[in-house]
């Protein structure tokens, strides 16, 4: 009889380990640094892109549940285009202070406000790397909403 028990203790306590998600990885700014840039010309758009190569540490962190603090810059209020940023709005990447190394576009899951320029928030969700596609960031945060831990 205690052998059934013991490896039924055992596998059920491993089937609850499936419902519980893990605690999202904290990431920082020093760690979304680590990238090589290369311009890349796109014919398309008749222009040069600095096209990403991610370090093995940043490519470790795809598709995984991170949080990340910064300051909310709000891009486009009317498209609901929202990034967190290394850098206050005065530095930052669109105004020449940052590169594209120090902003995550936020794809929120449900928005409940406003953000102001510069609030200092820390956001989570599941990180997307984008080497790619030129019209997107080289780092979103889809499902982004605000992190208590």
């Amino acid at each position: 009889m205690k052998k059934i028990r013991v490896p039924f203790l055992v596998l059920a306590l491993l089937g609850l380990e499936s419902f519980v998600s893990p605690a999202p990885i904290e990431v920082t700014w020093k760690t979304l640094a680590d990238v090589q840039f290369k311009d890349v010309y796109v014919k398309e758009l008749d222009a040069y892109y600095w096209k990403p190569t991610f370090s093995p540490s940043v490519l470790a962190l795809n598709g995984k549940e991170i949080f990340i603090t910064g300051y909310v810059i709000p891009v486009d209020y009317d498209a609901n285009f929202y990034v967190v940023s290394k850098f206050p709005y005065a530095n930052c990447f669109f105004c020449g202070g940052g590169g594209p190394e120090s902003v995550v576009d936020l794809r929120f899951a449900n928005k409940t406000r406003v953000y102001k320029t510069d609030e200092r928030i820390t956001f989570t969700g599941k990180m997307r790397l984008n080497a790619d596609n030129v019209y997107e960031m080289n780092y979103i945060l889809d499902g982004a909403k605000e992190y208590v831990p």
